[in-house]
């Protein structure tokens, strides 16, 4: 199944309390138990402005679905093609 990257923008996002990341975790996986297994979170990374969400899903219909249920923004939604890291040099 594919994986995705979700870009969502999201000011101030960097100095959100722990409490506030846990409702969002928690609402987050409310929506995608409702939905089934067909799609998965799999992490974000949390910057200043943004949050880079790791999802696999079939398609971006159900990742903006996930969003729009649990309204999330969604600024830009990427097929992940493939992934490096230092190993891939070897």
């Amino acid at each position: 199944m594919p994986k995705y990257i979700i870009e969502r923008d999201i000011p101030n996002a960097g100095a959100l309390s722990v409490e506030q990341l846990q409702q969002i975790s928690q609402k987050s996986c409310s929506v995608l138990k409702n939905m089934g297994p067909h799609i998965q979170w799999l992490e974000s990374y949390v910057t200043d402005n943004k949050i880079y969400c790791i999802y696999i899903a079939p398609d971006e219909t159900a990742i903006r679905e996930h969003a729009e249920q649990g309204e999330f923004p969604v600024n830009r939604i990427s097929q992940i093609k493939t992934i490096i890291d230092p190993t891939t040099s070897e």
